[in-house]
Parts: structure tokens; C-alpha cells; sequence
């Protein structure tokens, strides 16, 4: 539970004033990664004297010389200076050798904070030598309880539990993506309660329509409910054919996984619970949250052979290569040809 634990030493320090001399934020979560940077900054800076009292640079940008100068500097007018490199990873050799000497012996006055990038391999001496902050990507049984949380504290709006696993079946667990969805609804609904009818008129999503739905006609092989539902998938925000795929292709090596693990004699009581440990320790995104795709595969596993899930992985491949190279067929030309071929086994024997 790393993000707890990172959650709790930021906000202790905002609240008792107390910072260390050195933080590192890293992890998978740019928006609460960007979120601590921001909340450290407005603690520890005193506006009256920001413009003199915070740095904010990025790594490629500094040489030895400068990151010296720059961490050398006192305060002026106020308790404490505060410094933020981005992309902390980027610099080069000499500026961290300096950066590493400076944080054997920070400055007390000074709070260096310390970002990682996107995806960036984790600085096992940086986690040593600062306090370490990090932020890994919200998994989705918490995700809707993040949108329920944010709604009431941040826009004084309440969204209801169904509407919430909507949004997210919807959107994922890019926070980004919901927090301007969740300003849109907030804004439409003006006071009322977000409801599942509300998500349909402000953002355009219903039930019977969403990236779930369609993955569950895929797994069921209803070819003809898949290809009605790919017009409106494709409308939603920021969801493409790339994306599919890859909800797609989770989806399928799932089922390949969970079969062969029936077939080695897990009791299919078991899968459910074994499919959403695989969620956690993986972190991948099914389309869907965790507990919607445990039940949903841990259901058709029976009804899939390991050998039928290995050729829709290859249609799927093929897929994602017709996107990415096509000029021709359109996304949803390309996705309506890869459910096909998924759909195509006539048989739905369960395994005896």
C-alpha cells in the first residue's frame, strides 16, 4: 500500500507545517503525483514571496553548475525555499553527482522535490536518500470510490454508486479523464445528483453501450450485438480502436489463462478470486473494473479453449497493426473484422 503510506507523509507535512529537505515523486499516477507536488508547493512556499522563494526547472535543462547554484540558494524573506525538478532521471552524470552530494547533507531551509517522469524506472538510491512518494496507478476496486470521493469533496456534488461503475466503465482509471468528466456533470446537473441519466445526456454513455458491455457480447460470441455496439464505444470520450484492442486482447489472454488453470484442476469456484489477484498483481486494465472482469471471465472460461483464445490474440494483433498502419479500412471497419474472426467458433461446448 505504498500510495497510503505516501498519502499520509504528505499530509502530515502539510498539515504540521514540517517538510523534509529532500522528496521523490514517482509512480504511475500523474495526477496524484501532480497533486503532491502541488499541495507540497502551496504548503511550503509563502505566497507573499513565491516569485523569489520557488524554482521550478527541468533535469535536462541543468548542468552541475547551475543545480549547485540552484540548491545553494538561501531563502529570501522566508522560512524556507523550495525547488522542483521534473524528469529527475534526465539528468546528467555530473548535475547528479551533485545532486547526490547535496542530498547527503540538504540544506534546512530548503525543500528540493524531486519528479519522476511518466513510466519512469524507479531511482532506487533517490528512494534512499529522500523521502519517497509514490504514487502507483489507482487499481479498479478503488477507482469508483474515487469518483464518489472527489465528486462530494472537490465539486460538492454527489454522484450515485451506479452512476459511478458507469463512469469508470466508461472512462478507466485515467483520473485526468474523470476529473474533467466529473466537471462536465457537476456543471450539468447544477446541485441534483449524478445519475446514471445524467452520464447519458452530458457525456453520451448509457447501459448496453459501454466498453463492458461489449467485451461481455465478445465473450458470449454475439457477434451481432458486438458489431451494433462499436458506433457508440468509438464515440466516447478519448476511445479508440487501439484501445479496444488492447481491452480486447486482456480479455482473451485472461480466458486462455483462466482455462488452463481449469484444466490443471482449480476448482472453477476458485477462478474469480484467482482472476482478480492476477488484476492486482499485474495492475493491467480490462476495460472494465476488476471485480466486473473477475466474475464476467471467471463465467466463460468453461466456454473457451486455449487454443481458440490463441487465434483471436492473433486477430487481435492483427488488428492493432491494421490501426497503426491502415489507410485504408476505418477503426471501426478494423474492429468489426476482428470480432468477427473472435466471434466465428460455432461451437460453445463447456469443457466436460
Amino acid at each position: 500500500m505504498a500510495t497510503d503510506a505516501a498519502l499520509k507523509t504528505l499530509r502530515d507535512a502539510v498539515k504540521n507545517r514540517r517538510f523534509d529537505g529532500a522528496y521523490y515523486v514517482y509512480g504511475d499516477d500523474e495526477y496524484r503525483k501532480d497533486d503532491a507536488v502541488k499541495q507540497l508547493i502551496d504548503a511550503a512556499v509563502d505566497p507573499a514571496t513565491r516569485d523569489f522563494n520557488l524554482d521550478l526547472r527541468r533535469a535536462a535543462d541543468l548542468d552541475a553548475e547551475s543545480l549547485g547554484s540552484l540548491l545553494g540558494t538561501p531563502p529570501m524573506m522566508a522560512e524556507r525555499r523550495v525547488t522542483l525538478i521534473r524528469d529527475v532521471g534526465a539528468l546528467k552524470k555530473a548535475a547528479r553527482s551533485a545532486l547526490d552530494a547535496y542530498l547527503k547533507h540538504p540544506s534546512h531551509d530548503t525543500t528540493v522535490i524531486l519528479v519522476a517522469a511518466p513510466a519512469a524506472k524507479t531511482d532506487k538510491a533517490l528512494q534512499t536518500s529522500t523521502t519517497p512518494l509514490e504514487f502507483g496507478a489507482l487499481d479498479g476496486s478503488r477507482v469508483s470510490s474515487w469518483i464518489i470521493h472527489h465528486a462530494k469533496t472537490e465539486l460538492g456534488a454527489d454522484i450515485t454508486q451506479s452512476a459511478a461503475d458507469l463512469l469508470y466503465e466508461a472512462v478507466g482509471n485515467d483520473l485526468y479523464r474523470l476529473t474533467s468528466e466529473l466537471d462536465k456533470l457537476a456543471s450539468y446537473t447544477n446541485g441534483a445528483v449524478i445519475t446514471e441519466d445524467s452520464i447519458t445526456a452530458a457525456v453520451g454513455i448509457r447501459r448496453g453501450e459501454t466498453i463492458a458491455d461489449f467485451l461481455d457480447a465478445v465473450l458470449q460470441r454475439d457477434a451481432t450485438s458486438a458489431l451494433g455496439m462499436i458506433e457508440h464505444i468509438l464515440a466516447q470520450p478519448k476511445t479508440s480502436g487501439v484501445s479496444v484492442v488492447m481491452a480486447l486482447s486482456t480479455q482473451m489472454l485472461a480466458l486462455a489463462w483462466g482455462r488452463a488453470r481449469l484444466d490443471t484442476g482449480l476448482p472453477p469456484s476458485r477462478l474469480e478470486g484467482e482472476y482478480f489477484q492476477l488484476l492486482k498483481s499485474t495492475g493491467a486494465y480490462p476495460g472494465r473494473a476488476w471485480g466486473s472482469a473477475s466474475r464476467a471471465w471467471a463465467s466463460a472460461a468453461r466456454d473457451w479453449k486455449v487454443t481458440e483464445c490463441e487465434r483471436a490474440v492473433m486477430a487481435l494483433l492483427a488488428a492493432d497493426v491494421a490501426l497503426k498502419e491502415s489507410r485504408v479500412s476505418s477503426e471501426d471497419q478494423i474492429l468489426a473484422t476482428a470480432v468477427l474472426a473472435i466471434c466465428s467458433v460455432s461451437s460453445r461446448r463447456r469443457a466436460v
